[in-house]
């Protein structure tokens, strides 16, 4: 009988033993969109997605391409209630399939109403590859604000039952809590205060809807959501309530148990008012609250606060909060707080330490089951049966999470780490059992080239050749020479590849070659955006290929912004900064000789926290964009024959601009159907006199003077933009800890050239605050990072050093040290110097470091608690460190001689009386001072 349990045993393990990575392969399918959200899949193997400006589009395998087959009218700006408008989270944003597509060809989509303060669910025929004008159905619509951003959700997916999900966020301001929980119950205040969204059980904000859409557009409630329809101040549709910001669901089917990323606060660290921020991936096993706005990660719980009086509270019970906010229609006592399944904030997590460190964004999810496909479908290997499958945007990994018999968490690993997923937004197993993917992009609210749509294929068999195709440029003046390289391509089977080289312009092909050869030189001489695909071949004739684009006939622009005067590496508060923003282009010329206009070119200047909302920051950036770009649709027209026949405000031959907006703005897809009039020109919308064809055009430049165009039918944009040039006053905001640093960026998008779109550059320079945490060295020896109780790095014997790269001296007169010595830890102290470029370069300063005895009266951290190496070294603290921390602790202040710019900077203990393991002394911050 052993014998036999044994066998079974080991027959299991055969059977879920891991599977070789290289089995696994990422492939392209498409890239360059324009801020991508979620995917869902139809018949025919396509895959149908969404970009948040409203565009619907499909990608159809057969013929490798996307198209835009749909177009939402939709909101996407707030503004606030000075009339500062920002572009940020709202649009379409969800899309998903009716579970019978096949016989009733229905789409839902969850996008912002265009003009109405609300949010809509709607239901869309989809019939021949496009969407049906007419067929929308109001499913479901609730209220929003517009004034302050963020946190919109949209995840949607169904259950076997045919109950349909759908994530809702919070609708709530990050600002003005500091990272904490936003409960600002003051009157005008209502965007900051939560309770009036996720913790408000008759609000369906901050929550995970479940519902089951019926034939004629109405819905059904199913039974075991959190609140039974009729119970007085509550919302029946409510599956689980308490979100911050929920993203992307997935369902289990074989439990029917809920998963959803949640985006969570930026709290860098736990105090007296909660604690630090983590994001969550959450597991619904039955209807619950999830514990935002009151508690967090593994049900930790904030502080209630009075943001009038700032009077601080008790912390909210475990046992169900209480919401008292005047803003709160629901019930006053809410249930007990469900945990998160996995939660990690931005330093180390001890729970689940395998998720890293750095910013974080919880977002897509997707759970594995063979009998989830068909027959035909290339499946994965049993390794991966029921296990949970996990990715976070900004950290661009995939984790693999292992679950037991009741689906409670086991392990986890990292899937595929040699892969960077960074920006993955969506995620889900399509029906051929391949797992699908969208990447946002790194540019945020804009289009990016490094968005797209992939997936990932496991290979049983022979596994397809591996591509990588270069250039040396990939945009240029003509003619334009281009080299390109498969150097890098193989086959993980060891099988003799052929390249297939081939570039087509227009899908005309203007060159192609095979063989063997790795690398190719082609000269472009007319212009065009070229299409370039490298197809490589192994000996079973599988194929693996990859694609760029060359825009030939247009050169990115040149943009730099620079620091004038003073340091170019840390901000020092209340100072005035100079800086000068210069952009040439190859094309459009200079804007220090006024060929290309300073209202052409966005600048921001921006305080960005320690712990920052890149939304936050980003929407601003958006903005001052979009009023380049509007600048610039009126340099193409006052270059182009438009004037001619238009004018702004009047009729002339043609209809004024105004006329235009205020007769298009109401449509969807307006922008690229005039865009497309304006290339090939028409007539009979406005009169008998037509309109002449601008064929030189390229769409994106016809489509900048369109949007300048409509601008007309909408408020005038607030001017957003800094100046190219001037300066600006280092001023710490409000509540802010002055940790972060200020941001300097500038971006221009050139005016395109003949059949070449434009092309965007932007640069960016960073003043972070003058502290250097010594654990985060650049260069050392003989040191050790040592984290209880206290963040310190300790060097050990007379070799040890530390050094950190490219740092501005200019300006410092001194350092303070933020060290430690004691007896009770055995430190030998000595003589610590400051030497630039190298351990044995130039010394710039030096100062004796004693030992000290316990209690000894130094400059600990009680002397000048407002000093921001100290608040720096206690906001790391765990409680009850602080006493240990100030017994152990002085600072000293190292006078140094006048270095200028910028270099490598080293702090070298000397101890000769130090043994070669002894701890010499030890740090826990340095702080530049100007002098």
């Amino acid at each position: 009988m052993l014998t036999l349990c044994l066998l079974v045993f080991c027959v299991g393990v055969v059977l879920a033993q891991k599977p070789d990575e290289s089995r696994f392969s990422v492939k392209k399918l498409a890239t360059d969109f324009d801020e991508p959200m979620e995917l869902t899949f139809i018949p025919g193997g396509k895959v149908l997605f969404i970009e948040r400006k409203g565009a619907l589009k499909l990608y159809d395998p057969a013929l490798e391409d996307v198209f835009t087959v749909g177009i939402i009218d939709c909101n996407t700006k707030y503004v606030n209630t000075e009339g500062k408008e920002r572009e940020a989270e709202e649009g379409l944003m969800g899309i998903v399939a009716d579970p019978n597509f096949e016989e009733n060809h229905w789409l839902y989509l969850f996008y912002s109403h265009p003009s109405e303060p609300k949010h809509m669910l709607t239901r869309w025929d989809f019939v021949d590859d496009q969407l049906v004008e007419g067929s929308e159905k109001v499913i479901l619509e609730f209220p929003v604000q517009r004034q302050e951003c963020c946190h919109t959700g949209g995840g949607m997916v169904f259950d076997p039952s045919g109950n349909l999900y759908l994530t809702v966020g919070n609708n709530t301001s990050n600002g003005g809590s500091g990272g904490y929980a936003p409960l600002d119950e003051r009157s005008g205040r209502e965007p900051w205060d939560d309770q009036r969204g996720a913790g408000n059980t008759n609000d369906l904000r901050g929550s995970v809807l479940r519902i089951k859409p019926m034939p004629d557009g109405s819905y059904e409630i199913p039974e075991g959501n959190l609140f039974t329809p009729g119970t007085p101040k509550t919302k029946p549709e409510i599956y689980t309530k308490g979100s911050r910001n929920p993203w992307r669901p997935a369902i289990d089917s074989h439990t029917g148990y809920l998963y959803w990323g949640e985006v969570g606060p930026d709290a860098p660290k736990s105090t007296e008012m909660g604690p630090a921020g983590y994001d969550e991936f959450n597991q619904a096993k039955k209807a619950g609250f999830f514990g935002w706005p009151y508690f967090a990660g593994n049900n930790e719980p904030y502080r209630d606060l009075n943001f009038e009086t700032k009077e601080k509270g008790e912390l909210f019970s475990l046992e169900g909060p209480l919401n008292n906010s005047p803003n709160n229609t629901g019930l006053k006592k809410l249930p007990p707080p469900t945990p998160a399944f996995i939660w990690y904030p931005y330093d180390i997590s001890e729970k689940f330490p395998l998720l890293g460190v750095s910013g974080r964004s919880a977002t897509g999810v997707a759970v594995y089951h063979q009998d989830d496909f068909d027959k035909e479908a290339r499946l994965w290997p049993d390794y991966y049966e029921g296990k949970l499958l996990i990715a976070d945007f900004m950290r661009g990994w995939i984790m693999s999470v292992t679950m037991d018999e009741n689906s409670d968490y086991v392990s986890m690993e990292r899937f595929l780490p040699k892969e960077n997923f960074s920006s993955l937004i969506d995620m889900a197993f399509g029906p051929d059992g391949d797992l699908y993917f969208l990447k946002y992009g790194t540019n945020w609210f804009g289009a990016a080239e490094n968005s797209g749509l992939f997936k990932i294929e496991y290979n049983a068999g022979n596994r397809p050749p591996v591509v990588k195709l270069q250039a040396d440029r990939q945009n240029g003046a003509l003619p334009l020479e281009v080299n390109f390289s498969s150097v890098g391509s193989f086959d993980p089977d060891g099988d003799d590849i052929i390249n297939h080289w081939k570039i087509s312009l227009e899908g005309k092909e203007v060159k192609s070659r095979t063989g063997e050869m790795d690398e190719m030189n082609y000269q472009f001489t007319k212009p065009g955006v070229y299409k370039v695909q490298l197809e490589v071949e192994d000996s079973h004739g599988v194929l693996t290929t990859e694609q760029l684009d060359i825009k030939a006939g247009n050169t990115a622009p040149e943009v730099k912004t620079e620091i004038l005067e003073g340091n170019k590496s840390f901000y020092f508060p209340d100072e005035k900064v100079k800086y000068e923003v210069l952009v040439k282009d190859a094309e459009d010329g200079s804007l220090d000789f006024s060929e290309i206009l300073p209202s052409q070119v966005a600048v921001n200047i921006d305080y960005m926290p320690e712990t920052f909302d890149p939304i936050e920051i980003s929407s601003n950036y958006a903005t001052a964009d979009i009023r380049a770009r509007f600048n610039t649709g009126y340099k193409l027209i006052s270059k182009s024959d438009c004037g001619s026949c238009h004018l702004p405000k009047e009729k002339s031959i043609g209809p004024s601009y105004e006329q235009v907006a205020e007769r298009y703005q109401s449509q969807a897809g307006a922008t690229q159907k005039l865009a497309a009039k304006v290339i090939s020109g028409g007539q009979g919308v406005w009169g008998d006199h037509a309109m002449a064809a601008h064929p030189q055009l390229s769409e994106s430049d016809a489509e900048a003077m369109v949007r300048y165009i409509l601008s007309f039918s909408e408020p005038e944009l607030e001017e957003v933009s800094a100046p190219v040039s001037g300066e600006f006053e280092t001023k710490i905001p409000n509540l802010e800890s002055g940790f972060g640093g200020y941001v300097i960026r500038a971006a221009y998008t050139d005016e395109g050239a003949k059949k070449v779109p434009s092309i965007s550059t932007e640069s960016i320079s960073f003043l972070k605050y003058p502290f250097l945490d010594p654990q985060k060295h650049d260069f050392s020896k003989n040191t050790e990072n040592v984290d209880t109780p206290t963040h310190v790095l300790q060097f050990f014997g007379d070799q040890s050093f530390i050094g950190f790269e490219g740092i501005d001296l200019s300006g410092i007169g001194s350092v303070d040290l933020l060290v430690q010595a004691s007896n009770r830890t055995s430190s030998a102290g000595g003589i610590l110097e400051i030497r630039v470029d190298n351990p044995e370069g130039r010394k710039i300063g030096e100062a004796e470091i004693r030992q000290i005895d316990v209690g000894e009266d130094v400059e600990g951290i009680g002397k000048e608690p407002h000093r921001k190496i100290y608040q720096e070294q206690l906001q790391r603290m765990e409680v009850g460190a602080a006493e240990y921390f100030q017994g152990r602790s002085q600072v000293i202040n190292v006078p140094i001689q006048q270095v200028k710019g910028v270099h490598d900077l080293y702090f070298v203990p000397k101890s000769p009386k130090a043994k070669f393991n002894q701890n010499v002394f030890s740090f826990s911050g340095i702080e530049l001072r100007p002098e």
